[in-house]
């Protein structure tokens, strides 16, 4: 009981924290998008990495992250953990990118983390709000030529066993901006690797990565990496 309430204590506060840090670019007078976006992926990569710090969490890349940008990165989802992963891992790559998450998520009591710290909404139940969100997508990527998208093509967390259906969103994304797609599979329960941190000794979580796939071959291509990884176990 203990366990579970310090880690939840520690996050909390760490994140609170974190957000004034991301205030300061957020709000910042005389700093354009390319080295705002540059400081808010550091400034998330610092808060990730001190997460998986105190939890004992390693990681393991399997396969290989593109040098170039201009990618998207569509990766599986079971747990609030897969943002902290996945962060971690670009911020030993020297990525910096935009997540995009749910209307939902920055309606929530955590919902300046999400604005603050330069992620992007959309607006799912209104069609004015997806226009909106992909005007603003594509003026930005237009402005800031090495930002990559960060996204979870099944639309939420999935809690049984293999990949639930893609939503069109993911792909509609790269097609509208010419991303190039690399499918993304985190080897893991990572809701039971939270459940049970912080650990004594390190527990290690593996994410694959996949070749470049084109846009229309973005469900079809991240099936074929996640049935790769299952036939290697």
């Amino acid at each position: 009981m203990l366990k579970n309430l310090g880690k939840y204590i520690f996050m909390i506060e760490l994140g609170y924290k974190y957000i004034h840090v991301f205030k300061k670019t957020y709000y910042h007078p005389f700093i354009s998008q390319k080295p705002a976006y540059k400081q808010l992926s550091l400034d998330r990569q610092a808060y990730s990495n001190s997460v998986l710090e105190f939890l004992n969490i390693d990681v393991k890349v399997i396969g290989t992250i593109p040098k170039k940008d201009k990618i998207l990165y569509a990766i599986n989802h079971r747990s609030l953990l897969d943002i902290i992963v996945m962060e971690h891992i670009f911020s030993q790559h020297d990525k910096s990118g935009v997540w995009i998450a749910k209307q939902e998520l920055f309606d929530a009591f955590y919902g300046k983390f999400f604005k603050y710290s330069g992620c992007m909404s959309v607006d799912l139940d209104h069609s004015r709000g997806l226009l909106s969100f992909f005007k603003l997508l594509k003026s930005t990527l237009s402005r800031v030529e090495n930002l990559n998208v960060y996204i979870f093509p099944e639309g939420e967390r999935h809690k049984d066993e293999g990949i639930k259906e893609f939503q069109s969103g993911a792909a509609k994304i790269a097609k509208a901006n010419g991303l190039d797609v690399v499918p993304v599979y985190i080897n893991d329960t990572l809701e039971s690797v939270f459940k049970h941190a912080p650990y004594k000794e390190t527990k290690v979580v593996e994410v694959h990565f996949g070749d470049i796939i084109d846009h229309h071959n973005l469900e079809s291509g991240y099936i074929e990496l996640f049935h790769k990884v299952k036939e290697t176990k």
